[in-house]
């Protein structure tokens, strides 16, 4: 049965409540031209979505089409031919015979037949979204004008639903990016590794922006740029390339010191065009890296995914506030290393006087000795005296082997390389033990379980520093010593019964706390202290197990 004019405006208004009920892009626009071709009775149907030159299409969504058929016609249209022609008019457009008007470019190959045509923009406030297309009337009829009423009603609704949908995607995407870029803003704020810093920078803002590659390039020593880490497609061949400073856009940016978009790589004459071929660019982002008024770096991004490699105003906005948290953490981490480089340095420095005092004052002095007892031997006047002078010399060979194996114990116990961290331990107490009055007793429960390298030499430093203060400081009579294995964490207890420090008189800069603070701390471990002048002092160290 016909539908009356009624029914006709009823299905219209259906159809306009369900696109307009519609939140994302893709279910507007399929549902659009569903409803399109349902109202006019088409037997095909599609909307095309303008791109932001306004000159061809972005996106094409069709109905009627079966997916064989879709996969033999190839690539959807670009907009030329009919298409284009309201592209530029945005005006609508009846055909009776499709093939017979002049601006017709014709059908690609594997594509079904189609005569009669009516094209309507989708417009809001003079603003062209895209277009309408309908063809192939179902009985061979020609559109009507009635037709082309109902459509312009839908094509109008369309757009307001279109418009709400990218409102509502634009809103749900810059939550997505404010809360990324604060999870990524604590993340830089506790990151101190250069290195692992510089990938999670370039990782997350490709993340943030759909960029095929990001890459940070940092000035070297000789003055060149460099790129120091990269993250996308292919990355991985591009680390440490040098990008030549007469030539490149990121030494231009990074003398400028603004941010700049440049749509066409091919276009731009500060691009090397050399390095752009073959990293596969044809579009890009730099934002410089500006810490105190001082770039240090350059920010790249470069194809923006999946089908224009355009980026927007949005996107550089993103890429300005990325880096500039980025900028920040970056030079906070190399104020850190610096730091801790220094400190490193004159920590062995001072080992280095405290060896130079011992080889002096004990070595030197027992090796002076030696050959003086030599010369006893050789002035010796009978066999007795020559005898005794003999024995004189062995001691003091003994005793000054003895002084050497000790200093090579400090420098780097070789036990503790060949059997681990308890054997280490063991060896240490061993020695204590026998050098001082002091009793020290050690409990070892990690049984075979070997730890990484860095954390081994970490506890046996800490131990070690840890019975040289008592020896020195605390007057104890008897300290225990316990390693153990504490879930994903192994803790070690130095504990003395002789003379603490108040902490609330001071934090024991003395012993070298703040040392053993900063050595466990590259660890991811704690240290703590208790302390009383009465009742000695407890050390407790646990770091996590890698």
């Amino acid at each position: 049965m016909a539908q009356t004019g009624q029914d006709r405006l009823r299905a219209v208004l259906d159809a306009a409540i369900s696109v307009t009920s519609e939140l994302t892009i893709d279910a507007v626009l399929q549902r659009v031209v569903e409803a399109a071709a349902e109202l006019t009775n088409a037997r095909y149907a599609a909307l095309g979505v303008i791109d932001r030159s306004g000159t061809g299409l972005e996106s094409f969504v069709t109905t009627g089409f079966d997916p064989e058929t879709i996969a033999a016609i190839g690539d959807p249209p670009h907009g030329r031919g009919i298409l284009g022609v309201l592209i530029r008019d945005a005006v609508p457009l009846r055909l009776p015979e499709l093939g017979a008007d002049p601006r017709s470019v014709g059908f690609p190959p594997n594509h079904p037949p189609m005569n009669t045509f009516l094209g309507v923009p989708v417009l809001l406030r003079g603003v062209a979204y895209g277009n309408l297309y309908l063809t192939e009337k179902v009985g061979g009829g020609e559109f009507t004008e009635e037709d082309q009423e109902i459509v312009q009603l839908l094509a109008a609704q369309a757009a307001v639903a279109i418009e709400n949908a990218r409102l509502y995607a634009s809103t749900t995407r810059w939550m997505n990016q404010l809360e990324s870029l604060a999870e990524v803003g604590n993340a830089l704020a506790t990151e101190i590794e250069l290195p692992r810093l510089l990938e999670l920078v370039v990782t997350r803002l490709g993340g943030l922006i759909d960029a095929r590659l990001v890459f940070i390039a940092m000035p070297q020593p000789a003055g060149e740029l460099a790129i120091e880490t990269i993250a996308g497609e292919g990355a991985e061949r591009y680390v440490g390339r040098p990008l030549d400073p007469m030539r490149s856009k990121s030494a231009r940016v990074l003398e400028r010191r603004r941010s700049e978009r440049v749509d066409s790589l091919i276009d731009d004459p500060e691009v090397d065009q050399a390095t752009a071929r073959q990293m596969g660019a044809r579009a890009g982002l730099w934002v410089p890296l500006v810490v105190r008024d001082r770039a240090i770096g350059v920010l790249v991004a470069q194809d923006k995914q999946p089908s224009d490699p355009r980026f927007t105003d949005e996107d550089v906005r993103i890429a300005e506030a990325f880096a500039e948290r980025a900028a920040v953490a970056i030079d906070l981490s190399k104020r850190v290393a610096s730091d801790a480089l220094r400190r490193v340095v004159s920590g062995q420095e001072l080992e280095r006087q405290r060896l130079a005092r011992e080889l002096h004052d004990e070595t030197g002095q027992a090796l002076t000795s030696i050959l003086l007892g030599l010369r006893a031997v050789d002035d010796a006047a009978d066999k007795d005296e020559s005898r005794r002078a003999i024995l004189s010399v062995r001691e003091l060979v003994v005793e000054t082997l003895h002084d050497v194996r000790r200093l090579a114990v400090e420098l780097r116990p070789k036990v503790l390389d060949d059997f681990g961290l308890v054997a280490a331990l063991e060896r240490l107490a061993e020695t204590y033990n026998e050098q001082t009055a002091l009793a020290i007793h050690l409990e070892a429960t990690l049984g075979q379980t070997r730890l990484t390298a860095e954390v081994e030499t970490a506890l046996y430093r800490i131990v070690q520093e840890a019975l040289t203060n008592v020896i020195k400081h605390a007057h104890a009579q008897t300290v225990s010593v316990v390693l153990t294995k504490k879930g994903e964490s192994v803790a070690v207890i130095v504990e003395d019964d002789g003379r603490g420090f108040d902490q609330a008189q001071g934090s024991g800069e003395g012993l070298g706390l703040i040392g053993m603070e900063e050595r466990i701390a590259l660890l991811d471990g704690r240290v703590a202290v208790e302390s009383s002048e009465s009742r000695g002092t407890t050390l407790s160290v646990e770091v996590p197990i890698r």
